[in-house]
């Protein structure tokens, strides 16, 4: 059974949206999913019995499935993340990760304030040895299938050592959660050529080439949308956290763009209906917080409910993998080769 604890409390809409998507979660999932709703179990309780008596009343035997965790404090968007976990210990961020320690819940899902879930993430269930930093990996739509991207946007600077760890966490997600045989790992550059890119990167792709994954080389970014390069189809990008945030945004903003254009000449959304569904953000849910030894996912502060709940599942689905695990074996391989090789910087 798959135990996944859910900020009631995080997001723009909530506790609506993270409700709404519970129970869409639990609707569209087996029977050995269950679901902690984590905040003030007073408004939690309200805000259920008015979904489950309305709108949502077809879905009241997932009740059942449902757990409601008592935490009296809220993170606002506004909370600075370095002052959270000290000044509201009992935020249910916190107490939703806490969960994990001990041992009643395989994960956590929040759309709240994403500085805080990394702080709280990395303080309460710390990184796996031999890490220096966790990375965000966000699924980016292509024309083949989606591509894990990471880091995007928890570090803004990187080592080519971090780059390392980062390409090992983005293999091991990509095998286990989107079910990837041998993933392909590309190293974004501004050229394919290995001696292309600033010092960083290029100390990066020398250690890649040794390090036992499956390095297809530098992509550019012309390479994410069509999900493949030069050499062949990619599954992993990884960079540095600037460079990915300002990729993401950047990807956000275009199908917007297009339909616009689009609708200026004549084309209706309702026509292009499956090709939305694809680019649509809330079809790939929440983003893992890769690295820390247990599972946080993280989702856009406007997550809708069909957004929560993929990432529900997608948490569900990262939990049944024994990703965490598999994550650690292969920091261990990776930290031993390094020892054999000369570790990079």
């Amino acid at each position: 059974m798959a135990r996944i604890a859910l900020d009631a409390m995080g997001g723009d809409f909530a506790p609506r949206a993270p409700l709404s998507g519970a129970l869409q979660a639990l609707r569209e999932s087996d029977s050995d999913l269950a679901i902690q709703l984590v905040g003030r179990t007073g408004t939690i309780s309200a805000e259920l019995d008015s979904l489950l008596k309305g709108e949502l009343a077809a879905d009241a035997k997932q009740r059942d499935r449902i757990e409601i965790v008592e935490a009296p404090e809220v993170i606002e968007m506004s909370d600075k993340p370095s002052a959270v976990v000290r000044g509201k210990p009992n935020n249910s961020m916190s107490i939703g990760l806490k969960l994990q320690l001990e041992s009643r819940s395989d994960a956590f899902v929040s759309a709240g304030n994403t500085g805080a879930q990394m702080a709280a993430s990395a303080m309460l269930l710390k990184l796996h040895p031999g890490l220096t930093r966790p990375a965000i990996a966000t699924a980016f739509p292509t024309r083949r299938q989606p591509v894990v991207v990471l880091d995007a946007g928890a570090n803004v600077d990187c080592s080519a050592r971090e780059l390392l760890q980062f390409a090992w966490l983005g293999a091991v997600y990509a095998e286990c959660v989107l079910g990837r045989s041998n993933p392909a790992v590309g190293l974004l550059s501004i050229g394919e050529e290995a001696e292309k890119g600033n010092a960083v990167v290029k100390e990066a792709n020398a250690a890649f080439a040794t390090a036992g994954f499956n390095f297809v080389g530098n992509v550019e970014g012309r390479d994410i949308p069509h999900g493949e390069c030069a050499r062949g189809p990619i599954d992993v990008v990884v960079c540095d956290g600037f460079v990915g945030n300002v990729v993401l945004k950047f990807y956000e903003g275009v199908m917007p763009m297009v339909l616009e254009v689009l609708q200026q000449h004549g084309i209706d959304r309702s026509q292009l209906k499956d090709v939305i569904r694809t680019f649509d953000a809330s079809e790939y849910g929440g983003a893992p917080l890769l690295g820390v030894r247990g599972i946080s996912m993280i989702c856009h502060g406007n997550s809708t409910p069909r957004a929560i709940a993929n990432a529900v599942k997608a948490a569900a689905r990262a939990a049944d993998s024994g990703m965490n695990a598999l994550i650690g074996e292969r920091l261990t391989s990776m930290a031993n080769a390094a020892l054999a090789a000369g570790s990079v910087a």
